[in-house]
């Protein structure tokens, strides 16, 4: 059905990140799920930001920009948390996107572009008193009014990766319903 390229987040592709991409997988998707930490995961969000800091943002998604040359153009790209930067980024630049999905964070449109693309719908997810989405809110309220084929989606509570079924922030019931939404926006793909 749709090719999807899913980015991790700072505690590196644990086996959260592929039971959520074989969630995708199982509804017929084609899912790649580029390892941007070689390997490495780590035991919580501070370790793995303290790693991130290390090689540096723009090598994060830069790394996410190299992962995707061999494949297909025409994808969805997708990202929990720190992989929203190289998602957003390939959804706002790379020609042929077919949507974006962001779990967990939104960077602001101009950090990648002068606005976000036409014909490129996008879906934000997180929860509504995240303290770190706190920090992407605005950004993640201007892309949804800006564009218009967007959506975010608030849940009750304040975990920050809950959509990952291997951390303790884990929320069954959230990330139901996110993995339900976005299903059913690449099934409209």
């Amino acid at each position: 059905m749709t090719e999807v390229v899913l980015f991790h987040h700072s505690q590196g592709l644990t086996p959260g990140v592929a039971a959520f991409a074989d969630e995708l997988r199982a509804a017929g998707h084609t899912v790649h799920t580029p390892d941007l930490f070689d390997g490495r995961t780590f035991g919580s969000l501070e370790e793995g930001m303290r790693y991130v800091e290390q090689i540096g943002f723009g090598e994060i998604t830069e790394r996410g920009v190299r992962a995707v040359e061999d494949l297909p153009k025409d994808a969805v790209y997708a990202g929990f948390s720190l992989g929203v930067l190289p998602a957003q980024k390939l959804a706002q630049t790379r020609a042929g996107a077919r949507g974006a999905l962001l779990f967990h964070a939104c960077i602001p449109v101009l950090e990648f572009g002068a606005a976000w693309p036409d014909r490129v719908p996008v879906q934000v997810h997180a929860k509504e008193a995240d303290s770190l989405f706190a920090e992407d809110i605005d950004a993640a309220r201007a892309l949804v009014s800006d564009c218009a084929d967007a959506e975010m989606f608030l849940y009750p509570g304040d975990q920050h990766l809950f959509a990952d079924n291997s951390l303790p922030s884990h929320d069954p019931d959230a990330a139901r319903l996110l993995t339900q939404r976005a299903i059913e926006f690449l099934g409209s793909r």
